[in-house]
């Protein structure tokens, strides 16, 4: 098993609008520092917080597939296709397929929190598909329940969120007794955001908005309670990513 931690000093650091929203970031853009850098289809990683109301002005996008989870509160979004704002609370998940060129706004209500991730879904093909959006609600997603944990599967088996960006698994899974054993498929990288709380995995200590990046094993156990985000992807994508065009 290999399991590298990130501290949130060792991450990238971002701010709007003069520290209105912050962000750090388990993966930042290839400019901004931080420790890890993009991996797998996985290109950026932000978690953004609302310090009071604040939008993000319009701006654009090509090629990358970009989902903003909201972890809480409530963000609109606007973008230059559906010409309208749409109002996302916790839970909910909205996705741009950027394709050939599309241009967003964000609103984010104060104490809001959310993930923005991009995924490179091989742009040689993307960047010249139309763009498209789709935006998901908390009760859309399935749900199991058992006495140890609530898990929530926000892509994969049973979600109705579509990808371009192929092979990926994205659970959000509260931990209410340990340990708790998450299941790695054999060709997965996975990313694990530690939303709340304190666990030991395999000697290593981790807490609250440390990122964890597991290969080559298949069974992790964690002891403690809390609330984990897990994004799993291939170890190596059947296409030749931008970052390794851009190498």
């Amino acid at each position: 098993m290999k399991i590298q931690v990130y501290s949130k000093e060792d991450q990238a650091y971002g701010a709007f609008n003069g520290g209105e929203i912050i962000e750090n970031k388990p993966v930042g853009f290839p400019r901004e520092g931080g420790k890890l850098k993009p991996y797998s289809n996985m290109f950026y990683w932000a978690n953004a917080i609302a310090k009071v109301d604040s939008t993000i002005g319009l701006h654009p996008h090509k090629g990358f597939e970009i989902m903003s989870f909201v972890l809480a509160g409530k963000i609109k979004h606007f973008d230059t296709k559906l010409n309208s704002w749409i109002e996302l609370s916790e839970g909910d998940v909205q996705i741009i397929r950027a394709g050939n060129g599309i241009s967003h706004s964000e609103f984010m209500e104060e104490g809001s929190r959310m993930f923005q991730i991009w995924l490179d879904p091989d742009l040689q093909k993307s960047l010249s598909q139309e763009a498209s959006y789709d935006d998901y609600h908390k009760s859309d997603f399935p749900i199991t329940k058992d006495d140890s944990s609530e898990v929530s599967t926000l892509i994969g088996e049973g979600s109705p969120l579509k990808l371009e960006t192929k092979n990926v698994v994205t659970q959000r899974i509260k931990i209410f007794s340990s340990p708790y054993s998450l299941k790695i498929k054999e060709d997965k990288i996975v990313g694990v955001y530690i939303l709340a709380g304190n666990f030991e995995i395999d000697g290593n200590r981790v807490k609250t908005d440390e990122f964890l990046l597991i290969e080559d094993s298949d069974n992790v156990q964690f002891v403690g309670e809390g609330e984990i985000f897990v994004f799993a992807t291939p170890k190596k994508p059947s296409y030749k990513t931008y970052r390794e065009t851009m190498s």
